[in-house]
């Protein structure tokens, strides 16, 4: 419940919905505690008189009664749904402000699947409870309150049957409570792995068909969405015996109304009128805690829903600017790593990295080589800071990353990550989403440069071309080209290439590297090239080969030929032995 107390903050712009909805509702409650009365008096002194003008009169006045309780229900109803959604959207809202705060390593402790659940189901199951609360949360007590006191006041004699069975409704609804609650939160544990199998299995759609593995995804679907199933029927049949459990205290009740509100009318101490109230009156008052249980198990499955979305919300990036961090910052491109050590679990876990020391001076290009696993991904990735290291320090001309202000860091980097991620949308603006108020000639230009320009415009609709889902309707090397186009278009002073080049075939990657020192030498740019083809690196200023986290060796092409085995043992592997000649600047031919 404290999880819901801390996220009520939502509903304060709605406030002025959040009281009219209850006030509306109070009206409703006030013309239903005055139906049971009216009945009594058509049946005591119309029905019993034999006066049909009274009769009239009164049932006439009861429409008038529930059209005012209409009334008000409507705009209960009506206000509710103002707050309760402003509430939702809102808290969807600034949920996913909040992820979108997070640095890459909170963003390793929650998978994919988990996030959509909070931002949909959890968020609605809040929402739910906000839109309960505010209809019942008047209606169910003081209808419950108003109806037992209205029927001691009309039958003081049969008072003790409601008292009678209050004390086992509430054991009862307590009794569920305390059992649905925990089953609630594994209910939502479980439509997590749920939509985990289905966002896996969507995004690898083709893998799954191109290894014939339908049969085995229908069967991961089948167990997860079995396991949810098997849950929510938990939960069923523990709040199955709610209903049955009110109907059978009521029947109860009401045959004791009749039992003994039968007896004092035969003995001429009770009217018949009052019996029938009475029945009313009992009624309402257990209907009334009947809605109060659902409300409470309502609001408990909220509870579950709000402790999932808070641990969100209570997530502290890891990675955050610094009260005295720079705000105005324009490098030259130096960029050194000083005694770098790296660990995705911090100083807890084993280093990724260890004692990593190099300099890029500005102008030149740095190229990572070595195995998968080596640590190539997690040393670019210290660069923009989207991890913060264990020890030691990368600086950008002199300044430690962690000094500058973050928005300030990544507009002067750019970054063609491994993994080609693109939007559904034009062509055009997935390439300036880094820069949103570039014009047409500036998108043009870096297309052109990431050799991106003439596939582009052989398309129906050029630029202005409709991506589907990730660039579902571009091969894997145009979607990289676009990557390289959006990353050159900020005209970083740092750039980034992970690996950005893998599915480009070999004539169009030695004219990307071509445009690359082109627009190098015009601002001196920095550039990081991780690469598995060797022909990738040969003209690189300075090799750096990774192995097991650490510079194994670093140097030009032609000292490293010399100098280090395993850059050797790569150059043979993919271009061949006896190839170590050359006379070119870097030592190849």
């Amino acid at each position: 419940m404290q999880a819901i107390r801390k996220l009520a903050h939502f509903l304060k712009p709605y406030w002025l919905w959040a009281i009219l909805a209850p006030l509306a509702m109070l009206v409703e409650v006030v013309m239903d505690l005055t139906q049971p009365q009216m009945m009594q008096r058509i049946i005591d002194n119309g029905v019993a008189a034999r006066d049909m003008n009274y009769v009239l009169m009164s049932a006439g006045l009861m429409i008038v009664f529930a059209l005012i309780g209409a009334i008000g229900g409507i705009g209960c109803t009506i206000y509710t749904f103002k707050a309760s959604q402003g509430f939702g959207a809102d808290l969807r809202a600034g949920l996913f402000r909040k992820v979108q705060t997070l640095s890459f390593r909170n963003l390793d402790q929650f998978d994919t699947g988990q996030l959509v659940t909070r931002l949909t189901n959890d968020v609605t199951q809040m929402q739910e409870a906000v839109a309960a609360l505010l209809r019942i949360m008047v209606r169910a007590p003081l209808l419950m309150i108003g109806s037992l006191i209205m029927a001691i006041l009309t039958a003081p004699q049969l008072a003790f049957i409601p008292f009678a069975l209050i004390p086992l409704v509430l054991a009862g609804v307590w009794w569920i409570i305390s059992r649905a609650y925990p089953l609630y939160g594994e209910v939502q544990t479980r439509l997590d792995s749920l939509n985990t199998v289905m966002q896996e299995n969507l995004a690898g759609v083709r893998v799954v068909k191109a290894f014939v593995r339908a049969g085995k995804e229908i069967e991961r679907f089948g167990a997860a969405n079995v396991n949810l199933t098997n849950q929510l029927i938990k939960v069923a049949r523990v709040t199955a015996v709610t209903m049955p459990m009110m109907m059978i205290l009521m029947n109860v009740g009401v045959a004791g109304v009749l039992w003994f509100g039968g007896n004092q009318a035969l003995a001429g101490v009770m009217h018949i009128g009052q019996i029938v109230a009475f029945v009313n009156y009992l009624q309402q008052t257990l209907m009334s805690l009947l809605m109060v249980s659902m409300l409470v198990l309502q609001v408990s499955r909220a509870a579950a829903s709000a402790q999932r979305i808070e641990k969100v919300m209570d997530s502290t990036p890891d990675v955050q600017n610094k009260p005295t961090a720079l705000r105005e910052f324009a490098p030259r491109g130096r960029v050194a790593f000083e005694n770098v050590t790296f660990s995705y679990d911090g100083h807890a876990g084993d280093p990724v990295l260890k004692d990593i020391t190099f300099v890029a001076e500005p102008g030149q290009t740095v190229a990572l080589l070595g195995s998968t696993g080596a640590g190539k991904s997690s040393l670019v990735h210290l660069i923009p800071r989207f991890y913060d290291v264990t020890g030691g320090r990368v600086t950008i001309d002199g300044v430690d990353v962690r000094d500058i202000d973050q928005t300030v860091l990544h507009r002067n980097i750019g970054i063609a990550l491994q993994e080609t991620v693109l939007f559904s949308g034009a062509i055009r603006d997935n390439i300036r989403y880094g820069h949103p108020g570039a014009s047409d000639e500036e998108v043009i230009a870096a297309a052109k440069a990431a050799q991106a320009h003439d596939f582009i415009t052989g398309m129906p609709d050029g630029y202005d071309t409709q991506l589907g889902q990730r660039g579902v309707n571009l091969s894997g090397g145009q979607k990289q080209r676009i990557a390289i186009a959006r990353a050159l278009l900020i005209k970083p002073t740092v750039l980034i290439l992970d690996d950005s080049t893998s599915a480009v075939d070999v004539e169009t990657e030695v004219e990307i590297q071509a445009a690359l020192v082109e627009a190098q030498s015009e601002r001196d740019q920095t550039i990081f090239v991780i690469a598995q083809r060797i022909s990738t690196v040969l003209n690189a200023d300075k090799i750096l080969v990774i192995e097991d986290g650490q510079i194994a060796a670093q140097g030009r092409h032609a000292e490293l030929l010399v100098s280090s085995p395993i850059y050797r043992d790569i150059y043979d592997s993919q271009l061949g032995s006896g190839n170590h000649g050359g006379n070119g600047e870097n030592g190849h031919e």
